[in-house]
């Protein structure tokens, strides 16, 4: 049996207000040919199919036809579970539809942990994966009246390691000798590296878990969240699989993966990385207004499928507003564009309206560093009151999911 992981496809997401839909769209019928070639029989999906909770319909016709095509490969299964950015609502509502495609949803945490247990069968073989979908604070920590910050840290990372082991707990019961156990799931996991692109998960480190929290009944966990593939501390099993697409500058530098995963006499035995092709270049270009627009003059988009998309970072105190027009009239007739660009060191710049000032756009600026900003405007010392920061990043996090 075969087995693929991937996540974080944040379908609809815009790198700096430009679509990234046609580079999605080719991972998608990129992904079809691998589960073809690979023969791959099981498909797993850990979370963030899209990149917000009232996605498009060209975001939601992109993975329906995803869905469709893969009937037409080997896969006899898939299993998606829910992200921080996706609405339960909106993963759970075709839930019915979807299953007599053998394809199984869980949005968001159940009420029973059966409900995120499913035993699939290939062939002869047979595999148990626990979907856990990411865990929301009010989903599975039942309030409690005057609680203290430290309180609810403490109760939620308990209720968050206690659901893995429930699931455990559960498959255990269900498995036969041998038998494969797999768990998915979508969180960030302490040790992990992050990128500029991951939304904070949680309120300050709340829901922050370790390697040794998952229960060792998993033969494999495979999580979404972090865009970066990359494996959890020194647990071999226990894995990223990162985004498919570059979605900030801050992924530069890495290739992006899909894991693929093959079973015999009902153990694991093969853990594969496979890496996706690069279907949109995106470059960062670093140094002086002079340096900058020579490296800008040697890129080659000869053989690049889509446009590509340029950041540059220049050099402190170079004075951005007429770099912005030199830089501009230097790439004018080139055939790739420049999204961004910023300068190397934005903390000398004083105040919120001189950030802003520095930056293309208002929305390059993410609401937290506005915030800190803002603080630092107020003289409000955010280290004197970490608790200030935490309820802000919880109002966000309510706001986006909402």
């Amino acid at each position: 049996m075969k087995l693929l992981h991937t996540a974080d496809w944040h379908l609809g997401h815009r790198l700096h207000e430009h679509s990234q839909y046609k580079e999605q769209l080719l991972f998608l019928e990129w992904l079809t040919t691998q589960i073809d070639l690979h023969k791959i029989d099981i498909l797993l999906i850990s979370g963030d199919i899209y990149d917000t909770g009232v996605p498009s319909t060209q975001s939601q016709k992109m993975y329906y036809d995803f869905l469709i095509n893969l009937q037409q490969t080997n896969c006899s299964h898939v299993v998606i579970t829910g992200g921080n950015h996706d609405a339960p609502g909106t993963i759970n509502a075709p839930k019915a539809l979807l299953q007599a495609l053998s394809v199984h949803v869980v949005g968001k945490a159940t009420e029973n942990i059966e409900d995120e247990v499913l035993e699939l069968t290939v062939g002869e073989e047979q595999i148990i994966i626990a979907a856990v979908p990411y865990l929301r604070d009010q989903d599975i920590r039942r309030a409690v009246a005057g609680e203290t910050f430290d309180q609810v840290t403490d109760r939620y990372k308990a209720a968050l390691v206690n659901h893995y082991a429930a699931a455990a707990t559960y498959c255990k019961t269900l498995a036969k000798e041998n038998t494969p156990i797999i768990a998915m799931g979508h969180l960030f996991a302490i040790g992990g590296s992050t990128s500029d692109s991951e939304q904070n998960i949680y309120v300050g480190t709340l829901g922050h878990i370790g390697a040794e929290d998952f229960p060792k009944t998993f033969d494999y966990v495979a999580l979404g969240h972090l865009h970066r593939p990359q494996i959890v501390g020194d647990y071999t099993h226990i894995r990223y699989s990162g985004s498919p697409n570059i979605l900030s500058f801050s992924e530069i530098g890495y290739d992006k993966k899909v894991i693929v995963l093959e079973t015999q006499n009902n153990i694991i035995k093969d853990i594969e990385e496979v890496t996706v092709p690069t279907f949109r270049k995106i470059l960062r270009v670093k140094g002086t207004i002079e340096e900058c627009i020579a490296k800008l003059q040697e890129i080659n988009t000869s053989a690049d499928i889509l446009t590509t998309w340029v950041e540059v970072v220049l050099d402190k105190n170079l004075g951005i507003r007429a770099d912005h027009s030199e830089i501009t009239k230097a790439v004018e007739h080139s055939n790739f564009k420049v999204l961004k660009i910023t300068v190397k060191d934005q903390r000398t710049i004083k105040g919120l309206e001189q950030l802003i000032d520095y930056s293309q756009s208002v929305k390059e600026l993410s609401p937290i560093e506005v915030f800190k900003k803002k603080c630092e405007e107020e003289e409000v010392d955010l280290k004197e009151h970490p608790d200030l920061l935490d309820a802000f990043q919880e109002i966000v996090q309510i706001v986006k999911e909402q």
